[in-house]
């Protein structure tokens, strides 16, 4: 008889980071925060003592393994070394239309090390500053939205990882009626080793208007970091928003981040997104359209090579008649990466005359990429309109082939074809020096001069 052995590779131990209520408290009460803060800490710190960490048992992870971080380097505090905002770069630092500032504020690794904002839209009313800051000097304003309405730290172990421990965030407030007619722009940059948990809390009240771009940033290096991240958006009644988050992480950084965006009556919120960094990346990202008329579009590109692996879980969330979602999210793989999409479209009881509609679409530039794309729909109405698309493919050599026949060398030839290929997704950003910077990241991809550091 005949003995077969099966060997099978040995799951990693999922471990928790290594986060102390005590160190919390001792950060919370040396800046000085109130007791209400405290007391939202404390709360989320029992909800996130009281949850597993998740693992790929669970549906929303099944496709993620994050069991080769080292909390040991990424799940402490990363300690602020004295770093100013020049160690930002500068084009990242550069204003985003003509040489007129709206605003500017920055962190690194989690220290407020710069912030301006243009007299005109000091004038309006406007806050725009640090979420510490606005705690002291707009605390009814910041105790009646911060995990009020959008981000729970009951969403999940790594949301209440955020809502108990979070060390710095951005606090944008825009008055009723108030149009903010110069962009506001926003950097989470890290350069030392451990973990940053930044929030972004931005209201907008009737009417109001703004364009605002965020930036996540952080030099290659080679110990583990982490980010931990929330975001809030709370778009008013006829208000307009667009939200334009980017990220471009080292390839050491691993993120757990979660974002919500709620829009009232006839409000709009376009949130576009772009990923080209990190190690692995898991988001959950939602739009709830809570009042009739109110419309809500996500947008993404991303460009994973390497190793790396970025998974995205959207939501739509249809709660009353008459709104309208539009989701277009677009990546291109290469190497060993994978990419991950899980998106749903809700439509609640009541809900009619929904139109809600999500398109993943997957470029794999290698063999041995994977793109997951799975679109679902969850319909508790009647008299809705709600469709979904998902495709994975490979580069058209027909195209490549045709330019190269006119003289255009396979690598240039390449980058247009990329270039067009999220031109959809990069029309969507109001700024032409940002389209650059993102068609400039997508070209070093494309040559590989991320690659080796990601392996």
């Amino acid at each position: 008889m005949t003995t077969t052995t099966v060997s099978r590779r040995a799951k990693r131990e999922i471990v928790a980071p290594p986060f102390q209520w005590s160190a919390i408290l001792e950060r919370a009460e040396a800046a000085g925060e109130p007791d209400w803060i405290i007391e939202l800490r404390q709360q989320a710190w029992a909800i996130y003592e009281s949850m597993p960490m998740p693992n790929q048992r669970d549906e929303a992870w099944r496709r993620t393994d994050y069991s080769h971080i080292n909390w040991n380097s990424a799940g402490h505090y990363a300690i602020p070394n004295g770093a100013t905002v020049e160690h930002i770069p500068a084009e990242n630092r550069a204003p985003l239309i003509g040489d007129e500032q709206g605003g500017l504020i920055a962190w690194v690794d989690g220290k407020l090390v710069h912030r301006e904002l243009n007299e005109k839209i000091t004038k309006q009313g406007v806050i725009f500053t640090d979420l510490h800051t606005a705690i002291r000097e707009h605390g009814d304003l910041v105790k009646k939205h911060l995990f009020q309405k959008a981000l729970k730290a009951s969403e999940g172990k790594f949301a209440a990882l955020h809502a108990a421990a979070w060390t710095h965030g951005l606090f944008i407030y825009v008055p009723r009626n108030v149009v903010v007619e110069l962009p506001l722009h926003s950097i989470f940059y890290s350069e030392q080793t451990g973990a940053t948990l930044g929030h972004v809390l931005i209201v907008l009240e009737e009417g109001a208007q703004a364009t605002i771009l965020h930036e996540y940033l952080s030099p290659e290096g080679d110990n583990h970091t982490s980010y931990i991240g929330g975001t809030e958006l709370l778009v008013g009644r006829a208000a307009n928003l667009r939200y334009v988050s980017l990220q471009s992480w080292g390839h050491n950084m691993y993120e757990f981040s979660h974002g919500r965006g709620h829009v009232s009556r006839d409000g709009q919120l376009d949130w576009i997104v772009g990923s080209m960094g990190s190690k692995l990346t898991k988001s959950f990202m939602q739009i709830s359209l809570d009042e009739q008329g109110a419309w809500g579009r996500m947008s993404g590109m991303f460009f994973a090579d390497g190793t790396q692996l970025l998974d995205h879980d959207t939501y739509q969330t249809h709660s009353a008649p008459h709104t309208t979602s539009d989701l277009l999210f677009k990546a291109a793989l290469k190497d060993e990466a994978h990419s991950v999409w899980r998106g749903n479209i809700r439509v609640m009881p009541g809900a009619i005359k929904t139109d809600g509609f999500q398109a993943n679409r997957n470029m794999l530039m290698s063999d041995t990429a994977r793109a997951d794309s799975i679109p679902g729909l969850e319909i508790e109405a009647d008299d809705v309109r709600c469709t979904h698309a998902a495709t994975v493919g490979q580069m058209e050599e027909e195209y490549i082939f045709y330019l190269m026949t006119r003289g255009v060398p396979r690598i240039e030839a390449e980058r247009l074809f990329l270039n067009g290929y999220f031109w959809d997704v990069l029309e969507r950003i109001p700024f032409e020096d940002v389209q650059n910077r993102l068609l400039a990241d997508v070209d070093r991809k494309l040559l590989g001069m991320h690659t080796a550091k990601n392996k």
